[in-house]
């Protein structure tokens, strides 16, 4: 087993494919389904043909940039291990402001929730098992997101999740809900700084969108105006859209109420709050 987790690192190492050692460990742990301290305990045991393939198949496959996400089928989301396929963007630590905004938020008991684009379905779940009480329905235009979404939702218990096909919010009767959430594609599609591997592997639906990275988001924005007065909304925006997103919230009828940063220092969670008709 030593030898081939040696093995293995070299080849990523070569690759630059990301920490060696570390994602040699990840890959056989998962084969093996045991952690990377259980396969240092066992470093002298023998593998099986059938799995040393397999790893080498893996390694072959991280070396030529596919994200590891992927090749694990898995990726840990708010303290919840999420299943993720090429289907579906992979959950990013960025993401967790935008639920921890709206947890923050003065909502209602039994509060309502839409989160719009759900993809893997990270948000709508968390927030589903995170607000006591809730109801939520989460919305996608692409079936195979939505059955990824459907099955992190069995799997983690989020019974009160509805799952609907749908272009962004459209035809969903909007006052019912006292919140609403969205992560949609907002990379222009010629965006230079995109990292090559999450080009050539994420699904370019839920990275891209026209009028440099931000048509979605103006079209949601519309269509929310016919949420109630002060029903906060939540979106994860590109790291320099703060000030278009303002301007474009502002003409839709909504207040910006605070913009967080990430953990690099950017504006990438938006909370707006729906004004009144004579506000808008």
């Amino acid at each position: 087993m030593g030898e081939l987790l040696d093995r293995g690192g070299r080849r990523l190492l070569a690759s630059a494919a990301g920490p060696p050692a570390r994602e040699a460990y990840l890959l056989l742990g998962h084969l093996l389904r045991c952690d990377e301290a259980h396969l240092r305990a066992r470093e002298e045991v023998p593998v099986d043909p059938e799995t040393s393939a397999t790893f080498d198949a893996l390694v072959d496959r991280r070396g030529r940039g596919e994200p590891v996400a992927y090749l694990l089928g898995r990726r840990e989301f708010y303290g919840r291990e999420f299943q993720v396929d090429p289907r579906v963007l992979i959950p990013r630590p960025e993401s967790e402001h935008l639920v921890e905004a709206a947890l923050e938020l003065p909502l209602p008991p039994r509060p309502r929730f839409l989160d719009v684009g759900t993809g893997s379905g990270c948000l709508a779940v968390t927030l589903a098992l995170e607000l006591a009480g809730s109801t939520g329905v989460a919305t996608d235009r692409h079936p195979g997101a939505l059955a990824v979404a459907r099955a992190n939702a069995h799997a983690l218990g989020a019974h009160r999740l509805v799952l609907a096909a749908g272009d962004l919010a459209g035809s969903l009767r909007l006052p019912i809900f006292d919140l609403v959430v969205a992560n949609l594609p907002y990379v222009a599609p010629d965006a230079p700084d995109l990292e090559a591997d999450v080009r050539a592997f994420e699904p370019a639906a839920a990275l891209f969108a026209e009028e440099g990275g931000l048509a979605l988001v103006r079209g949601l924005l519309a269509q929310l105006r016919a949420l109630r007065p002060g029903t906060p909304v939540v979106l994860e925006i590109g790291y320099d859209q703060a000030d278009a997103v303002r301007s474009d919230a502002s003409r839709a009828g909504f207040e910006v109420v605070e913009i967080r940063r990430d953990y690099a220092g950017h504006s990438r969670i938006v909370i707006l709050e729906r004004m009144g008709a004579s506000s808008g």
